[in-house]
């Protein structure tokens, strides 16, 4: 069933999930005439069926940009049947903005721009965020579970007058209804203890758009940036980046499509969990110091707001007059204080002793690696290792990033051998098979593992 009850477990994590939502809604220099914004939706995109299969769009990855028709999330889950599930789809509907100028006869006529008492506004894609809840008991989900989504079309008109309080134009926001499903089931997985495969699975189920329709057509009847937050009581979510020995076969049967899921809310917590069209690592947070939103959450606050400090008035104009956004940042970072802005700067997290050569206090526990910091090499399992060096990588799976787990196996060759500034070595890599291997060497884009996080080589090996 749908519910809107308050869940202020998911509150804690939807400042995350709402940058999932609104990544590269709109990019800096916030502009609609930038190159950048005028290919948009990239994340998460929900596109009808019959559109999807006229395109192709067949691909079954984990998480990425391929749009698709559907979404699947598989996660692990120790609770009894009593538990409940809630269960929280959020996507963004687009919503047509366009500016009508009125015409001699009392009509309006759309128009790319108008410009009416000193307000400038231009036709754009705009978005309504939506969310849908679902709550069901384990004891329910094993039966299978499924919800209807629809939401509902509409139009909003926003006269707009001259200096003489006559109207001269106005602004028009029209949407077209959606409709979708989520389906939600639970499966007992073979384990030694008892665990649940819970599996969510969001499908757009549109059978109004044609299947010839040019992207731009299609896109108002998408769910964008797709993505859904869940939680349990009476148990816990497991890491599928780092589960338990017992439950690592059941984790590696969990198939993710366009969409990947990890551990939500505080560190330390596992009764939330977040599963996203972009790949994260277990509990993401937003940086504290960042004074919100800029729409590009892998890039730096600090960086962004100088730039949009150096924005011309014709550009800043140009960006208000594309989409409330736009000029929301635009105010933000206008009126933004030195302090918070020198915040932006950096921030030391936390304090480690400095290492001095291979002191056993600081090493990870098990490992024999040892620091050479005269010849640049480090010494692991009795070989010393340096550039020109084979390794295997062997990611560790605690508080792995998320990006590693592709990694795990493949073979690499040591570039740098890296020293960090509280004593860490730290071995930069190009993995084989990589047909960039060679500009990353050039620029210096190198991948890092630490000592414990390699396998030494001799001779040529043959990629797993």
């Amino acid at each position: 069933m749908r519910t809107d009850r308050h869940s202020p477990r998911l509150d804690g994590a939807e400042a995350v999930a709402d940058a999932v939502l609104y990544e590269g809604y709109l990019l800096y220099p916030y502009r609609r005439s930038s190159a950048k914004n005028r290919v948009r939706w990239q994340f998460g995109v929900l596109v009808p069926p019959a559109w999807a299969a006229a395109h192709g769009l067949v691909d079954g990855g984990v998480a990425g940009s391929a749009e698709s028709p559907w979404q699947q999330t598989a996660c692990l889950v120790e609770a009894p049947d009593t538990a409940t599930v809630r269960i929280r789809l959020r996507f963004l509907h687009l919503q047509r903005k366009v500016t009508e100028i009125r015409t001699a006869g009392g009509g309006y006529r759309p128009v790319d721009r108008i410009e009416v008492g000193g307000r400038t506004e231009l036709s754009f894609d705009e978005a309504v965020p939506r969310e849908f809840d679902v709550e069901a008991s384990i004891g329910d989900l094993l039966q299978g579970h499924r919800l209807d989504v629809r939401v509902p079309g509409g139009e909003d008109v926003e006269p707009l007058v001259d200096g003489r309080g006559e109207p001269a134009g106005r602004v028009v926001r029209r949407r077209h209804p959606l409709s979708a499903s989520l389906a939600a089931s639970a499966v007992p997985c073979e384990t030694p203890f008892r665990l649940l495969r819970i599996e969510i699975r969001v499908e757009n189920t549109d059978r109004t758009t044609a299947p010839d329709s040019p992207r731009d057509e299609a896109l108002p009847r998408c769910l964008l940036a797709a993505h859904t937050l869940a939680t349990v009581d009476q148990g816990r979510f497991l890491s599928l980046l780092d589960p338990p020995e017992w439950a690592a076969h059941a984790a590696r049967e969990c198939r993710n499509v366009h969409t990947f899921p990890v551990l939500a809310g505080e560190p330390g917590s596992d009764d939330v969990l977040l599963s996203s069209p972009i790949i994260l690592y277990d509990h993401p947070r937003i940086a504290p110091e960042s004074p919100g939103d800029l729409h590009d959450a892998t890039e730096i606050d600090e960086i962004l707001s100088l730039r949009t400090l150096t924005l011309s008035d014709a550009e800043k104009r140009e960006a208000r007059a594309t989409d409330p956004r736009a000029a929301a940042i635009l105010d933000r970072v206008d009126t933004m204080p030195p302090e918070v802005l020198e915040r932006l700067h950096g921030a030391i997290r936390s304090l480690e002793p400095v290492r001095r050569g291979g002191d056993a206090a600081t090493d990870p526990p098990g490992s024999d690696a040892q620091d050479e910091p005269d010849t640049g090499t480090v010494l692991v399992g009795g070989t010393v290792l340096g550039p020109g060096s084979r390794v295997r990588l062997r990611p560790r799976r605690r508080g792995t990033d998320a990006h590693d787990m592709f990694l795990a196996g493949r073979t690499a060759r040591v570039e740098q051998v890296l020293l960090d500034v509280d004593g860490t070595r730290f071995l930069a890599v190009t993995v084989d098979d990589d047909p960039g291997a060679e500009l990353h060497q050039w620029y210096g884009r190198l991948r890092h593992f630490r000592p414990d996080e390699v396998e030494p080589l001799s001779g040529e090996v043959a990629a797993p």
